[in-house]
């Protein structure tokens, strides 16, 4: 049947789950395939957010619920982020979506045409890129580099911004890098950004509780001078393990809330309820279950650091937050896509290349310590017996 394909042959895919699909065919093939390439928490959803959908569901918690979410949550939400951050938030303009992703979509749509420029992290989450093509404008790269951390330049962004500039896509702490911008970039920026008042700002936060030596989270909620063109993305998928359950939320500046939720009607309707119901929990909660994760994740960090370093033709830095590292493996002689392709095929470890980050990935794979520290060292162990 003919389809007018134009736009789709401008909208990207996330190469994670293509490879997470031949993982599991090999798998399934009977290869041991350990796999180091999906962002996922490798713990179970704790126990008290799972007893909340139970009971939901229990209590017939089984219709349709307001587009823009439950009011508890989004009320919860709001008190979240005051706990947090010290952050003022209107539980009206909080918008609960199935995952973060239609955050990133529904802002993309609301300023994303033809003639218009919106600047994204690269390497950076492959769907900023994929999305903002499929609109019509133009994507314009923040570049981010390794001898910074992974950090961008106040200074090189406020050089690209101009009377085209209507979106700014920001992600700290970073996928797929663990970079972390300090609050002196964001600061100088801010103040930069004084100058052009139509350039709103999509703030990518939902590593925010991974963060690692001392590190705190700064959040873009806490610029007054820009929270009238702010929308902060965050969810529960890597805070709280709950990946599967699809659930995330969005704050909108007052004015675009409706039009968030117009696109969220014409799309999805509402999230279900009874993840919004677990979702609560998750909040109203201890943090002890995340502090325990993040202390893990810590513990992996250090490890595949220090593992990495030792394979011939990897250097590997320390990621400041998230649950990825990003080694530099020019020293190999392969670029990233053939080199992702024979750890898998040939040694059973599927990572990530970083092209599938954008082009200013060629050179580093991405590969998560979302797993557990004897799949790191095996597979580490394989990799050194394949180049060493």
């Amino acid at each position: 049947m003919p389809v007018p394909i134009a736009a789709f042959e401008r909208l990207g895919t996330e190469t994670a789950f293509e490879i997470l699909a031949r993982a599991n065919k090999l798998a399934a093939e009977g290869k041991d395939i350990i796999n180091l390439g999906i962002g996922q928490p490798d713990f179970r959803t704790p126990d008290h957010i799972v007893e909340a959908a139970k009971a939901a569901l229990d209590r017939g918690e089984h219709g349709y619920t307001p587009a823009a979410g439950i009011p508890p949550l989004r009320e919860a939400v709001a008190r979240d982020l005051k706990r947090r951050h010290g952050a003022e938030v209107d539980p009206d303009t909080v918008l609960i979506t199935p995952g973060a992703k239609p955050v990133m979509y529904f802002a993309m749509m609301l300023f994303g045409q033809p003639g218009v420029e919106i600047m994204y992290p690269n390497p950076g989450f492959p769907i900023y890129e994929s999305m903002i093509a499929f609109t019509g404008a133009q994507p314009v790269p923040i570049e981010l580099h390794e001898s910074t951390g992974f950090s961008f330049s106040a200074d090189e962004v406020l050089a690209k911004v101009n009377e085209r500039t209507r979106l700014i896509i920001l992600n700290s702490p970073s996928n797929p890098t663990g970079g972390v911008v300090p609050a002196t970039e964001l600061d100088k920026l801010v103040a930069g950004l004084a100058d052009f008042p139509e350039a709103a700002i999509l703030s990518d936060e939902v590593y925010s509780w991974i963060l690692y030596g001392g590190r705190e989270h700064v959040t873009l909620l806490n610029y007054p001078d820009i929270r009238d063109r702010l929308i902060l993305i965050e969810g529960w998928s890597k805070t709280y393990a709950m990946t599967g359950w699809r659930i995330g939320y969005g704050i909108f500046p007052p004015d675009l809330l409706p039009h968030a939720e117009r696109l969220a009607v014409n799309s999805y309707s509402c999230v279900n309820a009874a993840t919004q119901h677990a979702a609560i929990a998750a909040l109203s909660g201890t943090d002890d279950d995340i502090h325990h994760m993040v202390r893990a994740f810590n513990e992996r960090r250090e490890l595949i650091v220090r593992e990495l370093n030792t394979v011939a033709g990897f250097r590997c830095g320390d990621p400041g937050g998230a649950f990825y590292v990003f080694p530099n493996i020019e020293e190999t002689g392969m670029d990233s896509q053939t080199l992702q392709k024979k750890l898998l095929e040939e040694c059973g470890v599927a990572v990530v290349p970083g092209t599938s980050f954008g082009a200013l990935g060629e050179g580093y794979l991405r590969i998560s310590y979302a797993a557990s520290s004897d799949d790191i060292t095996n597979a580490v162990s394989r990799m050194r017996n394949l180049l060493n």
